[in-house]
């Protein structure tokens, strides 16, 4: 089963996001799947996608209400969608870097070795 999550990373003040909305919508639809708040590391409390199949998804994350509350002009970002394909089985966290002007997004496969450092590749 497909299972997909998000970490974000505030570029501007070097910390995590919390409070930040993010959205899952599948393919094709309008309504979300789910919505969600990160806490205080970043991440999600839960998976945006919990047993899935796989398939064709696109993540919002909020990012000018996020920078506005912190005090923040954010004059170039409103939402930054992020669309991609889950293979069935898949286990993805997508990472999204992001400032007032700009983001950078990265897959991490959460694949962990038993001692639990990242298997790469």
């Amino acid at each position: 089963m497909a299972t997909l999550t998000t970490r974000v990373l505030d570029q501007y003040d070097g910390i995590p996001v919390e409070g930040m909305v993010v959205s899952l919508e599948a393919h094709g639809d309008e309504e979300p799947i789910m919505t969600l708040h990160t806490n205080a590391r970043g991440e999600l409390e839960e998976a945006l996608l919990q047993e899935g199949s796989g398939g064709h998804y696109r993540l919002i994350y909020h990012v000018r209400d996020y920078f506005l509350s912190r005090g923040v002009d954010c004059p170039l970002l409103d939402q930054v969608p992020v669309e991609l394909t889950l293979a069935r089985g898949a286990n993805e966290v997508i990472v999204l870097l992001v400032g007032p002007w700009g983001y950078s997004v990265h897959r991490d496969s959460g694949r962990c070795h038993d001692d639990g450092s990242p298997v790469r590749g």
